[in-house]
């Protein structure tokens, strides 16, 4: 079935209500809302401006007192508890007063304290953090290549395009050239949907040309679908910070203890949760972020399910199974 038979897209001005070729690459953290939806404006506000390299140090420094802050805190609590419960006992005078220390295990609280991280979560959460300070850069060599390799696994059959094309729109791009599209997205948004189409290829071939299900007249864009998925998910997981202590974020670095390639999966089933959550909801193209935050609560919910030890054990793995 030819891509020009797929529901109808919007023109790229109207994804954002404006041009969008004046973008720049950015990283992840300079972002604070979905892609979807933003306009030149309200990204330019969002993005630092003026910040100079000691400006960035002293930010990073930051980080790292607030993080050794927290876990000297959490060691005091914990020594405070014991004391309490074994030196003195659990009804004296001290031992009543000092559990509130600690605080309510299961609380929110419990979610702001730094995760201790063993020496190959360490080297993973590294390596990804630093896929996600690689902004998309259209001058690449490699980065055209990898877009050329998506075109390839999209549309084995067809003659791959240039790299300013109006055929780039079949896939779900806004404009001619797809290098306008990723924004703070990074080279990441692009290598996730490689990594869907070469590992699930059946799954990224029905999202592509949306095979399942009544579809509205005004559909997601595909390709810059994806990259609001992979921007969603660094801010689900926490990963912009220098430890993630979101519930979701702690159990990521569980699952990526299991597999390094925990983020890509999960890429891949949060796009096909979007999916399904698209067709449940009858949604069409004004609702995406909708659906987007709906996908967002329905994987953290999955995450936080006792039972799950790695990504294969999440419910909406099976999606994937086409």
């Amino acid at each position: 079935m030819s891509s020009r038979t797929l529901r109808r897209r919007l023109h790229h001005r109207d994804v954002d209500g404006g041009k969008n070729d004046r973008y720049e690459n950015s990283r992840f953290d300079s972002l604070n809302e979905p892609l979807l939806g933003n306009s030149d404006h309200d990204y330019d506000n969002n993005h630092s401006e003026g910040q100079t390299l000691e400006d960035i140090l002293d930010e990073e420094r930051s980080k790292v007192r607030l993080h050794w802050a927290l876990l000297f805190s959490n060691v005091i609590a914990q020594w405070a508890q014991w004391l309490a419960n074994i030196v003195l006992g659990s009804g004296s005078l001290l031992g009543r007063i000092l559990p509130f220390v600690s605080g309510n295990q299961n609380g929110a609280n419990s979610l702001l304290r730094p995760v201790l991280l063993n020496p190959l979560q360490e080297a993973r959460l590294k390596h990804l953090k630093n896929r996600l300070s690689v902004p998309f850069d259209g001058t690449s060599s490699e980065h055209q290549d990898a877009l050329r390799q998506l075109w390839r696994l999209a549309y084995p059959d067809r003659q791959l395009p240039s790299l300013k094309s109006e055929v780039w729109k079949d896939m779900g791009w806004q404009g001619s050239d797809p290098s306008t599209d990723f924004r703070g997205g990074g080279f990441i948004s692009l290598q996730n949907l490689i990594f869907f189409a070469k590992t699930y290829p059946e799954a990224f071939q029905n999202l592509l040309y949306k095979k399942d299900g009544q579809r509205s007249e005004w559909e997601y864009p595909f390709a810059v679908a994806g990259i609001n998925i992979s921007f969603m998910l660094v801010q689900m997981l926490d990963l912009q910070s220098g430890n993630p202590s979101s519930l979701a974020g702690r159990r990521f670095m569980e699952l990526l203890s299991l597999d390094e390639m925990a983020f890509d999966k999960l890429f891949c089933i949060a796009f096909r949760m979007l999916d399904a959550q698209w067709l449940a909801k009858r949604a069409s193209y004004m609702q995406f972020n909708d659906v987007l935050k709906s996908t967002r609560s329905q994987l953290e919910r999955e995450m936080a399910l006792e039972d799950v030890s790695s990504v294969r054990d999440l419910p909406a793995y099976n999606l994937l199974k086409c």
